[in-house]
């Protein structure tokens, strides 16, 4: 192996993998707006941001101060990581969570009126299919209790066994189906519109 002990080298690295990071900000920021629909104004009376910062920022125009990025991570719940971690900004429309040693599920919470977050505790029997959810519900969220069920998401499919976790978004198409030979057990988290 060859070292170099030319500094410029190393500054050439680090300058390259900055700049990526702060180059990706914009178009993180504009893709999460889209998705929660959102306008600029919209999102700036949310973050108390103004419009033409987040316009500029969007655009790569402008460089947010870790403030300003702060401001805008809790409009949308988001952490800061967010928008400089790539693992935690890929907005993949499903996300399996296998199950780890131990886990379990201890409460599932209901619906009421006033919250935009339903649960239930579903059996599918061997054999037993359904979907697509109700297009008003945005998310669901599956997590296994007993057995397996297949899921097929946008033409993937996807199989999970007790403990993992699955989720959606339902503007894809999708249904489940109990492929096992026993009854499967899953609680189901789904997202109602606002305002419901």
């Amino acid at each position: 192996m060859t070292a170099t002990s030319d500094p410029s080298a190393v500054v050439d690295v680090s300058e390259t993998a900055v700049d990526r990071i702060v180059n990706a900000i914009g178009p993180r920021l504009r893709d999460l707006r889209l998705h929660h629909g959102l306008s600029l104004q919209q999102l700036a009376e949310r973050a108390g941001v103004s419009a033409a910062a987040i316009h500029k920022i969007e655009r790569n125009g402008m460089v947010p101060t870790i403030t300003t990025l702060l401001k805008l991570a809790d409009a949308f719940g988001k952490p800061v990581a967010y928008f400089v971690d790539e693992q935690s900004s890929r907005c993949d429309p499903v996300v399996v969570t296998r199950a780890r040693p131990g886990a379990q599920v201890s409460t599932i919470s209901g619906s009421a009126p006033e919250f935009s977050l339903a649960g239930t505790v579903m059996t599918v029997k061997p054999g037993g299919s359904g979907g697509p959810l109700a297009p008003s519900q945005r998310e669901a969220l599956v997590l296994i209790l007993d057995g397996s069920l297949r899921f097929e998401v946008d033409g993937q499919t996807y199989d999970l066994d007790t403990g993992d976790a699955l989720h959606l978004r339902t503007n894809r198409p999708h249904r489940w189906e109990n492929m096992g030979t026993g009854a499967a057990r899953a609680a189901w988290v789904t997202l109602r519109p606002s305002g419901d």
